[in-house]
């Protein structure tokens, strides 16, 4: 990646006040904001307390190297925004994919929806939402949304824990393909391991560049 010093005099520090870009990221999160109001109504707000989640999210979707730089986040890898449950996470991720340029689109698909698709339709699920091979030629980048939230779920007997099996998938055409995959949780990383394994943990971190909120943070619900 092609750095310009330039652009790298600024303080490494998570303070928001200090970046440098040539994108106006206040100016952002006001378009950002309403765009919300459009998608949820009058009640939706970016609060101030969120500022340095959204600063990189913004950095990583416009691909702002400088910036992304500041804050170690590797434009190679997806995104793994974990936080307690109603802080605004899938919100979020809906408002990034008005951001992120065309050859950089995803979708976000909820798990739960696809542990309802694998009751219907089997392990043909896998291959949808990682080779791409039942309604596409070519995988696509997918925002899997509230990961943990499925449930392991038996096909003709035989149980099958959806996710891991997706997400080691997904891992494959990461490493083959370059193609990322971004996900949402409210689970911790040791809390990952439990349900899906540490061969899932382990290649996860290949994957995404963690953004976590503070386990602290108010429901915004």
């Amino acid at each position: 990646m092609n750095h310009n010093p330039t652009e790298q005099n600024t303080s490494t520090q998570e303070q928001t006040k200090t970046i440098q870009s040539h994108y106006s990221y206040t100016e952002i999160i006001v378009w950002l904001e309403k765009k919300g109001v459009e998608l949820y109504g009058n009640h939706f707000k970016i609060l101030e307390s969120d500022y340095s989640i959204i600063y990189k999210l913004i950095a990583y979707f416009l691909k702002d190297e400088a910036t992304c730089f500041q804050y170690n986040i590797n434009l190679n890898k997806g995104i793994l925004l974990s936080g307690p449950i109603g802080c605004g996470k899938t919100s979020l991720m809906n408002l990034m994919k008005h951001l992120t340029p065309t050859e950089h689109k995803f979708f976000v698909k909820p798990c739960r929806d696809i542990s309802f698709e694998f009751i219907q339709d089997g392990y043909e699920i896998i291959h949808k939402y990682s080779k791409g091979k039942l309604y596409q030629s070519e995988p696509k980048t997918i925002c899997f949304d509230d990961l943990g939230t499925e449930n392991n779920l038996k096909y003709y007997g035989n149980e099958c824990n959806i996710m891991a099996e997706i997400l080691l998938s997904r891992y494959d055409i990461f490493t083959s393909k370059k193609i990322q995959t971004h996900i949402t949780t409210n689970l911790s990383a040791s809390e990952i391991e439990n349900v899906y394994g540490n061969r899932i943990r382990s290649r996860m971190r290949e994957m995404f560049n963690l953004i976590a909120y503070d386990k602290t943070i108010k429901d915004k619900r």
